[in-house]
């Protein structure tokens, strides 16, 4: 990576979905014998596989604590930040998409590291519907004054065989004999975990120091409604379900009711909110394909993992873990 000399990163929330993918994409590229990927955790033990990788190093650090932030952003090549969330309150969106990022960024303009790449996501914007997006927006406009060399991607909902999206929603269908669906003509491009990986293991490699702020949408070949989506999951999963598309005053007292029930909702009204936006590229920006991946389409991946779907056990395990994204 950038050129033959392998890098020194701190990949912050490297212990999730995405995260863990990445660390993954890049031992491999290094041929796990070049370079340093050090992912910061509150709770290393959960994340025990990445430990096994080559040349990752697992630390229990809390990044909200700019002490510890600087001693973890200290001598980097480069800074990957991937938090993000899905439920919560204003506040709390506040906390992991902009103050964390301001953090993120002073601590290396401090440790004089230049290199920042950062996960937003399609549709964020200041006047979105939800806190979601909105906060996503902000914490791009962060960034985007920092002065640092910014790479800024805005993928669609990632699939991928331990995802909560896809797996989600062929467990539901494997449990309940009918699927009341809010937001059902919501419109997504799926992208597969392991293309954007790639795109910000090509993005460390290939943009130099001097960069400024540059920005992909990562979204994958086709673009599905969510009712299409639950209902390939449902098929290739081997349970499909009839479904119930909801109109939006019921749509928002179900997500509200969800939001009540014990763990983290599977759905809440600021998730119905985002709906509103299409998670959907512009093809006239760039893309993955200006970092030089080839996107991977839906059917080339899911029907493999959702074919040995997991039992009943993980639902309320990803309830518990969806709201860290």
């Amino acid at each position: 990576m950038n050129g033959s000399r392998p890098l020194n990163l701190l990949v912050i929330g490297g212990s999730g979905f995405l995260g863990r993918a990445l660390c993954a994409e890049l031992v491999q590229r290094s041929g796990g014998g070049g370079g340093r990927l050090t992912v910061p955790s509150r709770q290393p033990q959960r994340a025990k596989a990445l430990a096994m990788l080559p040349t990752v190093e697992l630390l229990a650090a809390d990044v909200h604590d700019d002490a510890q932030l600087a001693g973890l952003v200290a001598g980097r090549d480069a800074v990957v930040n991937l938090v993000g969330i899905l439920h919560g309150g204003e506040a709390d969106f506040q906390r992991a998409h902009v103050e964390l990022p301001n953090r993120i960024a002073h601590a290396c303009r401090q440790a004089g590291v230049r290199r920042l790449v950062h996960i937003s996501a399609l549709g964020a914007q200041a006047g979105a519907p939800s806190m979601y997006l909105r906060s996503k927006a902000a914490g791009e406009a962060v960034l985007q004054q920092s002065g640092l060399d910014v790479t800024l991607l805005r993928p669609s909902v990632m699939f991928g065989e331990e995802d909560r999206f896809m797996n989600l929603f062929a467990q539901l269908q494997r449990v309940l004999p009918v699927l009341p669906l809010g937001g059902a003509d919501a419109r997504f491009q799926p992208v597969w975990v392991q293309d954007v990986a790639a795109g910000i293991a090509q993005a460390l490699a290939r943009e130099a120091a001097g960069a400024g702020v540059r920005s992909y949408d990562c979204a994958g070949p086709k673009v599905w409604t969510l009712s299409q989506l639950v209902r390939l999951a449902g098929r290739w999963s081997g349970h499909p379900r009839p479904l119930i598309a909801l109109p939006d005053g019921l749509a928002r007292l179900q997500a509200g009711l969800m939001e009540w029930l014990p763990g983290t909702p599977l759905m809440s009204r600021d998730n119905l909110d985002s709906m509103k936006v299409p998670n959907v590229a512009n093809e006239a920006l760039p893309g993955l394909g200006a970092l030089g991946v080839r996107r991977t389409g839906l059917e080339a991946v899911v029907p493999a993992y959702l074919g040995s779907s997991a039992g009943p056990a993980r639902l309320e395990g990803w309830r518990r873990q969806a709201g860290r994204g």
